[in-house]
């Protein structure tokens, strides 16, 4: 089983195990991947650690290796601070704002969403799978038509257009890197050069693509994201999901970006990968980008946003710096009936 519980709710995980231990009661054994070390703790017997494609460690105890051993064994250090740190409270405060929603309404999934993003700050989408958190984010990028108003630093956003947002300096890492944002066949370089073609057309008015221009762009966005295996002619399908991550990111920093909409960055990266993806989105809100992120992980939300907004049947209902909030408090905001 590959990461079966990536898009499962606490409650579906639990009758995930409870299949699962039926299934090895009657005999069957079950090979178990996930990037979730709890997971691993709770449903396991025996782990087995892999490290950039070998074998590091195996059969240890799932309920007695703490669970920074295993992270040290994958990482090959200790990762003891995941996330960097955030400004300090008020930092935003007068900075310009890149991003305003003014009653966003889509019927059946979502209503009256309204908030604003200012100039590096990053907010975060708590709310359970199913509460509109990636429909919100889709309309706001253009990918579904919603009423209301999304205006991006001054000007306003089209609905239904991803072409404009895009060029007005918006760019959005999907929930499903590989049905919705990759071109698996295709090398890295062609991966994180797909939104910015225009800049290697020679002439631009003709569309010829000059072959070498891009391939050194995407060269030098690769080893600035430390990409790897360092190859940026390799098929994309063969790096693992942090790797493949970061070129969806990188697709977006050849060009000026005013907002970056992250719809479950981390789902299906390892420990040591994620490290290295927080302090990358942090190091682009440092840079003024303005930052949306949506997950399922509620410690990821409190983790890496300077500002909160819980989700609940389609409707923000709580609002709160990051700092001010904690997991049961956000549990139980989104699971009030």
């Amino acid at each position: 089983m590959d990461e079966p519980s990536a898009a499962l709710a606490h409650d579906e995980v639990a009758n995930l195990f409870r299949v699962i231990r039926d299934l090895t009661s009657q005999g069957v054994a079950v090979i178990y991947i996930s990037h979730r070390l709890e997971e691993i703790r709770e449903i396991g017997d025996r782990v087995t650690v892999l490290k950039d494609g070998r074998t590091v460690a195996v059969g240890l105890a799932a309920k007695d290796t703490p669970t920074s051993q295993i992270v040290a064994l994958m990482t090959g250090r200790n990762v003891e601070y995941v996330f960097p740190p955030r400004p300090d409270g008020g930092a935003h405060e007068g900075r310009p704002e890149v991003l305003r929603v003014e009653n966003l309404t889509l019927a059946g999934r979502f209503e009256q969403v309204s908030f604003s993003i200012r100039a590096g700050e990053i907010v975060g989408l708590a709310g359970l799978v199913g509460s509109g958190r990636s429909e919100i984010v889709e309309a706001i990028y253009g990918a579904r038509r919603a009423s209301g108003r999304v205006v991006l630093d001054g000007r306003v956003v089209r609905p239904g257009s991803t072409t404009r947002a895009v060029r007005m300096g918006m760019g959005l890492a999907p929930e499903e890197r590989k049905a919705q944002a990759l071109l698996l066949d295709h090398p890295v370089a062609q991966n994180i050069t797909l939104a910015s073609l225009g800049r290697y057309t020679r002439p631009r008015w003709l569309g010829w693509l000059d072959r070498r221009a891009e391939m050194a762009e995407a060269t030098r966005l690769a080893q600035a994201l430390d990409i790897r295996p360092p190859d940026p002619r390799r098929p994309i399908r063969t790096l693992s999901g942090g790797n493949q991550q970061k070129a969806v990111l990188g697709r977006w920093l050849a060009e000026d970006r005013k907002l970056l909409l992250l719809d479950e960055p981390t789902r299906g990266v390892d420990v040591g990968a994620r490290a290295e993806l927080y302090a990358l989105v942090r190091r682009l809100a440092d840079d003024g980008i303005g930052v949306l992120l949506v997950s399922s992980e509620v410690p990821e939300v409190l983790g890496l946003a300077d500002r909160v907004l819980v989700v609940r049947e389609g409707r923000i209902v709580h609002e709160a710096p990051a700092e001010d909030l904690d997991e049961h408090q956000v549990l139980d905001l989104v699971m009030v009936s």
